[in-house]
């Protein structure tokens, strides 16, 4: 059984949260124990840690989550009413490629269920796994990352924390229909790197760009299926990591809206943190990133793609291609329609609906198509 991969809590992190007050989200989560394990039929979020970064350049001797489980159950939950679960962790198999196996499996069976992972690492090319969890959901995904630098390697090259990118975009089957960065920083990144973004129709938003307006970034987590967050996107005297030393990133209000963005979304089924540097004062941090996630998804509107269109206003703006918009009577919140073309590559199989903000409609009004409409199109017929 898959579940057989996860290892229980260790003792002395359940007798800690034993001692939380009733209050406190540790009492108001179920836990993988050497005894018992939760019934997933009354979970909707589920916490699983992966004790594996055998895909860094200079792995660390090991990956300790002990103590962001000591800070994130020491929180004090809003008004929520969803179950959560910490599945417990998954060890370090015979080689990293046995890791990747069982966290692809874990992973498969809880989206399949209807439960959102939120999967603590790690290095990060346990992205590649996550991203090979949906191969038996026969949909296209969608996945946003929040970090500095893309990721890309040669082709030639093993799964790694640095190149995992180009073996989801290469390796078969190809169900990636969009990437998305979220704070690429530009001097971590090649020209080259730049332009074959921008020519596989991919989207990147540059740091300064989010940062000066954080609200730019909720339409693309709006269309995300899962969002890979490396933590060296964070500035280092915010996350406390000195081993990396990194003077430009998120801040730690920023990165916690970004979460929250990515728990809000009515689509994201699955949040992977990566990278976390082993200290004290980061494992506060990736605590609250994990906690306005959380936060976010007892806030989801049930709207698109699960909602009618019915409870939309409709805008057709008349250019040289018609655009249709559609505008949320519950949320104010907007979306462009991307029609279904009647092509043989065609990777949508009906017309949909793609997350843009008001300012794309004002700026159509303007005759200035979206482009993030214009690269969806350009996709969806390659």
């Amino acid at each position: 059984m898959e579940f057989d991969f996860l290892k229980p809590l260790e003792a002395e992190i359940l007798q800690l949260i034993k001692n939380c007050s009733s209050q406190q989200l540790g009492s108001k989560v179920v836990f993988h124990t050497a005894q018992d394990f939760p019934d997933l039929d009354k979970i909707k979020i589920a916490i699983i840690g992966v004790l594996d970064n055998r895909g860094e350049i200079n792995p660390t001797a090991e990956v300790d989550l002990a103590a962001i489980r000591r800070e994130l159950y020491a929180l004090f939950p809003g008004n929520w009413d969803a179950s959560i679960a910490d599945l417990g962790n998954i060890l370090p198999g015979n080689s990293l490629s046995d890791t990747h196996f069982a966290l692809k499996k874990v992973v498969s069976s809880l989206i399949k269920k209807k439960i959102i992972p939120i999967v603590i690492g790690g290095s990060q090319d346990l992205t590649y796994a996550l991203y090979r969890g949906y191969d038996d959901l026969e949909q296209m995904v969608n996945l946003v990352s929040i970090d500095s630098k893309f990721d890309f390697g040669k082709e030639s090259d093993a799964v790694s924390a640095s190149s995992y990118l180009t073996k989801i975009i290469i390796d078969e089957p190809n169900n990636l229909f969009n990437f998305a960065n979220v704070g690429y920083q530009t001097y971590y990144n090649s020209q080259e790197e730049i332009d074959l973004i921008d020519k596989l129709f991919f989207e990147a938003y540059r740091l300064g760009e989010i940062s000066n307006t954080i609200a730019l970034a909720e339409p693309v987590f709006r269309d995300a299926d899962m969002v890979s967050l490396d933590l060296t996107a964070v500035k280092s005297s915010d996350s406390a990591n000195f081993t990396s030393f990194e003077p430009n990133g998120f801040n730690g209000k920023e990165i916690c809206a970004l979460s929250r963005y990515a728990g809000i979304s009515d689509k994201v089924s699955l949040l992977g943190i990566f990278n976390h540097n082993n200290t004290a004062q980061e494992s506060v941090l990736i605590a609250q990133i994990i906690w306005y996630f959380i936060e976010g998804y007892h806030y989801r509107s049930n709207e698109y793609p699960f909602g009618s269109r019915e409870n939309y206003i409709k805008y057709i703006i008349p250019l040289e291609e018609e655009l249709v918009f559609y505008k949320s009577n519950k949320t104010d919140r907007w979306w462009i329609e991307i029609p279904f073309l009647s092509t043989a590559n065609n990777k949508l199989k009906k017309s949909t609906l793609l997350p843009c903000s008001y300012e794309e409609y004002l700026g159509a009004c303007n005759h200035e198509i979206p482009e993030r409409w214009w690269k969806a199109q350009r996709k969806n017929i390659l």
